[in-house]
């Protein structure tokens, strides 16, 4: 029997040559969420006709109405409908925000410790969304609504790990949680550009999954690269992952969104409270 080591190295050269040879088999946009962009494509798109199409799927035009009653939206009148909610955020925006959430419904599985780690996954996107946005309100002139979408996609690459682990019925048990964790780590940056590659993204949401794993690079400006490197170091902040020993003070990002990177850099209350506000708006 091959051991973990060999196992590991054979389902992760697997996965990098059918990427190499365009055979592997990448997920695709949920449904409403192909709607949305082909809409979004037309310029004589109006408020109404977006809200008649996003108001059939009601899980997304729920959250779009509490994203424009959150700090994510400068607001002081709270809305209760989703046009109101369209007509404050704005087309473009809305239609960024909703596709990047309708890609939920991609983090499932059927074996339930890939499931697990799939609903994981989704989570710490939403939170890195979170946290990303209020960043690119507060300390940049970028927009917030791409900022979220970065942080929603930053770890896509995970979906095609996860599901060859599950189709494969390789690296599910206990004992091999951490070489999955391995492999993911090794895989997905690659296989997140690929992804929004072959989804039609544009190129500078194509350079998120990759660039946000390299901490040390240096960008002219800031860009949204720099926001979910920010963002996500600020989410695994004392936790157990191998990002969460990296010293923010070896970080340029931080300095390209004039931020200190010192522990308590953005941990104000008003910052965190927009933060969890963030959060509830896009994830419950």
């Amino acid at each position: 029997m091959p051991s973990i080591d060999s196992l590991l190295d054979t389902v992760k050269t697997s996965l990098l040559t059918a990427i190499d040879n365009d055979s592997l088999t990448l997920p695709t946009l949920p449904e409403v969420a192909l709607k949305i962009r082909e809409a979004a494509s037309n310029p004589d798109l109006t408020a109404k006709e977006l809200a008649e199409l996003m108001g059939k799927d009601a899980a997304i035009s729920a959250r779009l109405i509490r994203v424009a009653n959150s700090p994510l939206a400068r607001t002081l009148h709270s809305i209760e409908s989703l046009p109101a909610a369209i007509n404050r955020l704005g087309i473009t925006y809305c239609c960024n925000l909703a596709v990047g959430l309708a890609m939920e419904q991609m983090f499932q599985a059927t074996n339930e410790s890939i499931d697990m780690r799939m609903r994981q996954a989704w989570l710490h996107c939403t939170e890195v969304a979170a946290v990303a946005g209020v960043l690119a309100r507060h300390y940049t002139h970028l927009a917030p609504d791409q900022a979220v979408l970065a942080g929603l996609v930053h770890e896509i690459g995970i979906l095609p790990v996860l599901s060859y682990a599950e189709e494969h019925a390789v690296l599910t048990s206990p004992e091999q949680l951490e070489m999955l964790e391995k492999l993911i780590a090794d895989c997905h940056p690659l296989l997140g550009a690929r992804i929004l590659q072959a989804w039609h993204f544009p190129e500078w949401l194509r350079q998120v999954p990759e660039g946000h794993t390299q901490v040390n690079r240096q960008s002219d400006e800031p860009d949204y690269i720099d926001i979910v490197i920010v963002a996500k170091l600020q989410c695994l902040a004392d936790s157990s992952h191998s990002m969460a020993s990296i010293n923010w003070q070896t970080v340029p990002a931080f300095q390209q969104l004039g931020l200190s990177p010192d522990r308590t850099g953005v941990d104000t209350e008003e910052f965190d409270a927009e933060k969890v506000s963030a959060l509830s708006a896009l994830f419950y």
